[in-house]
């Protein structure tokens, strides 16, 4: 009819489907001219003009769209579709509070509520209510168990309470009914995984695979499992299984050769993180475990360079920085190093080693006042760590602070004297003084 301006006369609900065709395939100029046809043919048909409303709520034509609403809700006071555009208008204008209740008011007009449980579960994630929303997706799978989104969503929905021993329960209750589910055997072992029980893990995804042997996610997460369990020549042939099923991924080269790096075969692990970056240059983590492969042979300038490749793709990643500072302590480039454990600390890293190796770097060049401040940062985040103590008594002691010194050496002696050594590799100078030595005695638990 467009191409050649004749008209034909159509009824209402062919003119439905193809409306619901344009939408369903995001052509939304062309819906409209159905829309405009359909309304020429039958002005007075309900449906077409909801998919009108429709079509404008998508355009954010939300006045427009109430008036049309308020004009069918006279003629039909009951329908439930009208309640549930009038829901879409709210939900779309971040008002979900209102939005399910309209959805709420359709669900007391039909028998047919699955969708309206769909999109009132949508509702309640959207104001963060997990639990409402956990119930609102079992009720679309209670009624038809093939609905996957709802399953994905329900076991979202667990995931997120961090109750993992809910979902496992209610998944075993779903397999049940449907043994055959490969999805669900696959969210099982996920699971199973989550909480650290890899024989049932295990033995979920090899349910998924009976099920549908050319399940991709099943062999991936089956291969992460039989690393957890040390078999790790079972899990590259897992990993390997998927790269036949599809195109090789970027992360199924990665973890095989992490596997072969537990395997000691370090040559052939290099060789699959190679393999990783270049299927996927912009994945950090294939930068990174080759930095690491090569701090293990310390060849640090290698190292540098391929951790500056990481951090030119994920600058905000704070444990790239760490391993740069790593990388420029051992290669003695001082400022780079402080520079590096600075952007760590920024970035969110507090872990205890960042701060021993960024006061160690700071020491190494006498800026002793800078190392003092980072340990005592380091000793607001980590109180209880003996190593921090013992390196800011040094610090103390350096600087000439022999009160400070001792009084943090002491409290380091007490309450962990097996420690001591740390302290007496780093300031050995200072560990040869007498008054150092009757503070041992007197702590008459620590040994050299």
């Amino acid at each position: 009819m467009l191409r050649t301006d004749d008209v034909y006369f159509f009824d209402a609900e062919d003119f439905e489907e193809i409306i619901h065709h344009y939408l369903n395939h995001g052509k939304v100029s062309l819906a409209k001219k159905a829309i405009k046809m359909g309304l020429q043919q039958h002005p007075n048909s309900l449906d077409i003009r909801l998919l009108d409303v429709e079509v404008m709520v998508f355009e954010n034509e939300f006045d427009l769209a109430e008036g049309v609403l308020d004009e069918l809700q006279i003629l039909e006071p009951n329908n439930e579709e009208i309640f549930v555009q009038r829901a879409n208008i709210q939900s779309k204008q971040d008002n979900h509070l209102a939005a399910i209740a309209l959805l709420h008011q359709a669900l007391e007009m039909t028998d047919d509520v699955v969708d309206l449980y769909s999109l009132l579960g949508m509702e309640y994630l959207f104001i963060d209510d997990y639990t409402m929303a956990r119930k609102c997706f079992i009720r679309c799978l209670e009624a038809d168990p093939e609905d996957y989104a709802s399953l994905y969503n329900t076991i979202y929905c667990y995931e997120f309470l961090d109750e993992h021993e809910g979902a496992i329960s209610y998944l075993n209750t779903y397999l049940d009914s449907n043994p055959y589910c490969q999805i669900a055997w696959h969210q099982l072992g996920k699971q199973y995984f989550a909480v650290k029980m890899y024989p049932e893990a295990l033995a979920a995804f090899d349910f998924a695979i009976i099920s549908d042997d050319s399940f991709l996610g099943a062999y991936f997460e089956k291969g992460k499992v039989l690393e957890k369990l040390g078999r790790y020549e079972e899990a590259i042939e897992n990993y390997n299984t998927t790269t036949e099923l599809e195109d090789p991924t970027s992360h199924a080269y990665l973890r095989i050769g992490k596997c072969y790096e537990q395997l000691d075969r370090p040559e052939k692990a290099r060789y699959y993180f190679y393999l990783t970056v270049h299927e996927d240059p912009l994945l950090d983590k294939g930068w990174l475990a080759i930095t690491d492969h090569y701090l293990k042979k310390k060849d640090y300038q290698k190292a540098q360079e391929y951790i500056d490749k990481a951090l030119s793709i994920d600058g905000e990643n704070a444990i790239y920085w760490k391993r740069s500072g790593m990388i420029h302590k051992a290669l003695k480039q001082v400022h780079e190093a402080d520079f590096a454990f600075k952007q760590a600390t920024e970035l969110g890293n507090y872990e205890v080693d960042t701060w021993l190796n960024w006061a160690e770097i700071l020491c190494e060049c006498d800026e002793l006042e800078a190392a003092e401040v980072v340990l005592r940062q380091g000793c607001e985040f980590h109180p209880e760590s003996a190593e921090l103590q013992y390196q800011l008594a040094g610090v103390y002691l350096r600087q000439h602070f022999p009160d400070k010194g001792k009084r943090t050496l002491q409290k380091a002696l007490k309450e962990a004297p097996d420690k001591y050594p740390y302290f007496e590799t780093r300031f050995p100078e200072i560990s040869r003084a007498l008054w150092v030595q009757r503070l041992l005695r007197e702590s008459g638990k620590a040994s050299k």
